[in-house]
């Protein structure tokens, strides 16, 4: 009976040595539980952004002069919806930085341009995707939606590279 009172008889500091494990599990479990929280709210925070590598190597892109300016992004808007694009053309120099926000109004789509090695993924109305890529090589593309005979049935536009300006020496 002797032996029954020892094990739960407090310490000199006035705990039980048990309840001492026990708040000290509680604490790493919710320690355990706010970090997986934090850690998974910072990762869903990305955006759906896809970055396409230009057909060229990264030895062939031209670097900014030592002007220190650099070319700025062109930056495009195109809006899907059953069965067109909305611009139908677009404009851009060969070397530039292109950023297209594809925001699909209805139905299912995608933005592709075959010969840039560029596409977004198939989305749903009210959806929206952008891509960014290197107009890598001048010349007049055809974008076009992918998904079942959109294509033929009037869903695609042009995208004209037009040549870099030769400079004079």
């Amino acid at each position: 009976m002797e032996e029954d009172q020892q094990q739960t008889t407090p310490t000199k500091s006035g705990m039980n040595p048990m309840m001492l494990i026990a708040g000290v599990v509680g604490l790493l479990l919710i320690g355990g539980v706010a970090w997986m929280l934090l850690s998974n709210n910072s990762s869903s925070n990305s955006t759906n952004t896809q970055t396409v590598p230009p057909t060229q190597t990264e030895n062939n892109f031209m670097e900014p002069k030592a002007t220190g300016m650099e070319s700025a992004v062109k930056e495009f808007t195109v809006e899907g919806s059953n069965f067109k694009f909305t611009p139908k053309a677009l404009t851009v120099k060969e070397g530039d930085s292109v950023k297209i926000i594809f925001k699909n109004v209805e139905g299912l789509h995608d933005f592709v341009i075959d010969e840039l090695n560029v596409a977004t993924k198939q989305i749903k109305g009210e959806e929206e995707e952008t891509i960014e890529f290197i107009a890598s090589k001048a010349g007049t593309y055809e974008y076009y939606c992918s998904i079942g005979k959109h294509r033929e049935m009037g869903m695609k536009g042009t995208l004209t590279v037009e040549p870099k300006a030769k400079s004079g020496t």
